[in-house]
């Protein structure tokens, strides 16, 4: 599913996204995470393959991911986007792509990890297979 510009500008901006992974008992867990976009993708990374968000998407792929942008709309509400997906992983290019998210999280002069060699890690790519929220989501039907 394609986003909409408006979607790509928040999920591309320094707003944090709470991905939201399934538990083995069922029950959901939230990680706060750097995203991007690679093409229709979103991605994230992570350096540590043995987080409890990684082993949670290696069991159950199934994500919600939730961004909050800046914008109140004319109900006073705080608008917010909500991605409903797939993800996949991928070994190595962490370092990679987390030196590239800082320069929008942490600014643009910064070096990040903060360390010599950083391992290779995990990539995290989430198709997107459905959105909502309170905003103006939607792709235009094309």
């Amino acid at each position: 599913m394609a986003l909409s510009p408006t979607a790509c500008q928040l999920l591309e901006s320094d707003k944090l996204a709470h991905l939201v992974t399934i538990n083995a008992d069922g029950s959901p867990s939230v990680a706060i995470v750097w995203v991007g976009l690679d093409g229709d993708e979103i991605v994230s990374a992570h350096l540590d393959p043995n987080q409890h968000k990684l082993k949670n998407l290696r069991r159950d792929p199934r994500v919600s991911l939730s961004v909050e942008s800046d914008v109140t709309n004319a109900y006073g509400l705080r608008e917010y986007l909500v991605v409903h997906g797939t993800a996949r992983l991928t070994e190595g290019g962490a370092a990679a792509l987390l030196q590239h998210l800082a320069h929008t999280y942490l600014g643009p002069d910064v070096t990040f990890p903060p360390m010599d060699q950083p391992p290779p890690g995990i990539i995290t790519h989430i198709t997107v297979d459905r959105i909502s929220g309170v905003g103006d989501w939607e792709a235009p039907a094309g």
